[in-house]
């Protein structure tokens, strides 16, 4: 496992570097990356088959920097510069517990108010450059993927949200030991908890930029199923906890062409130090898992892979909107339903059965999924006999 990048880079090269750069974060940073880039083209796609246009907006030029802003501008350079400075100040406490840094009151005081300073000075100038001595009302032409970053931006401050709130309804127990250690802490993260407070969060927003949510979602349904096989690697790569049950037994004949690792992986060096010491290994993660587990990570990654594939494949055949969503909805409730039974989980006990929250939620999306192709369809075909 390379709970860092650096590892990687230092098993290959046989170097000694130390970077602040986690495989997960890193992992989840491209998967982002790759679902923007997705969702970017696609909006110029649809705007360009007439689906969905450019907005006019009225913007004000001319105006003096506000008190308002030169007090927030001065607040995020000074946050900027303290995290920033005082991690070039502890390079080597910063590198070894990246997170743990950026979350502590650890930084650089007199290093926040340089760069609050000149960042504050930076937009006093920018706006005294433009000013006019009165400002004036243009009116410009915004086009859908140029809404690319704040719907990604969006994405990512509801879906965190959202994952936290429903790891947390799903390990009751250790929010309450320590609740704010919970909340602040970057791992504990439940996917569909994510997406589904990012998806209300998505569709408030295309609605009030006037862009069909139904449009918006079936943009989006591929970039989420590729984003979440980029992220599982990163699962994986880390050895972040996102593992399987158990595996002891003996790997099927039919199998017997792929490598052990992929039915039973014991994720040496993993980044939560789970398992037991690994002899003569020295460092930070210095554990492995014994007995072995089913590595799910890749099967994710696999799965979801071929799931992008068939939805980029099909996204041009699809005339109705909100079927695409509607079939990725299916797929990742089907795929994951399925995962859990031999994935590592808390489980709920009802009516004398073990299921996880997982399990309940992807029925429900599955069963939505179904739903959503028959009325989309069905609304398609009333509106054309109609029309």
């Amino acid at each position: 496992m390379y709970p860092k990048l650096s590892d990687l880079i230092n098993d290959i090269f046989g170097t000694n570097i130390n970077l602040p750069i986690q495989s997960y974060g890193f992992m989840l940073a491209m998967a982002f990356l790759t679902g923007g880039l997705i969702i970017y083209f696609e909006l110029k796609r649809k705007e360009k088959e007439g689906l969905i246009h450019a907005q006019k907006k009225k913007i004000v030029k001319g105006k003096p920097a506000s008190i308002n802003e030169l007090v927030f501008s001065a607040l995020i350079g000074f946050l900027i510069g303290f995290k920033i400075v005082g991690a070039a100040l502890d390079y080597t406490n910063f590198a070894n517990n990246p997170q743990d840094f950026l979350l502590s009151r650890e930084g650089s005081f007199i290093g926040g108010i340089i760069i609050g300073a000149i960042y504050t000075y930076y937009l006093y100038w920018q706006k005294q450059k433009n000013k006019l001595d009165k400002p004036k009302e243009d009116i410009t032409l915004v086009h859908p993927y140029q809404l690319t970053g704040s719907i990604i931006l969006i994405a990512t401050i509801t879906g965190i949200i959202g994952a936290k709130i429903f790891h947390q309804l799903e390990n009751m127990d250790k929010f309450i030991a320590d609740p704010v250690g919970s909340l602040l802490s970057f791992s504990g993260l439940t996917f569909y908890g994510g997406l589904i407070v990012a998806t209300f969060a998505l569709i408030y927003y295309s609605e009030k930029n006037k862009i069909s949510w139904k449009y918006l979602a079936d943009i989006v349904a591929p970039a989420l199923m590729i984003a979440y096989a980029i992220g599982r690697i990163g699962c994986q790569v880390s050895g972040d906890g996102d593992w399987g049950i158990i595996n002891l037994t003996p790997k099927p004949e039919w199998l017997s062409f792929l490598p052990e690792w992929l039915w039973a992986y014991d994720y040496p060096n993993n980044i939560l130090n789970q398992g037991v010491l690994i002899e003569g290994c020295s460092g930070h993660y210095c554990h492995h898992l014994v007995p072995p587990v089913f590595p799910t990570p890749v099967y994710e990654t696999t799965i979801c892979g071929i799931l992008f594939l068939i939805l980029w494949f099909i996204r041009k055949r699809i005339m109705v909107p909100g079927v695409l969503f509607s079939i990725y909805l299916m797929f990742n409730g089907v795929e994951r339903f399925f995962i859990e039974k031999i994935r590592v989980n808390e489980t709920y006990n009802i009516i004398g059965s073990k299921i996880t929250q997982a399990e309940i939620i992807s029925v429900i999306l599955v069963l939505l999924g179904g739903i959503g192709v028959w009325y989309f369809l069905s609304s398609h075909k009333k509106q054309k006999v109609e029309g």
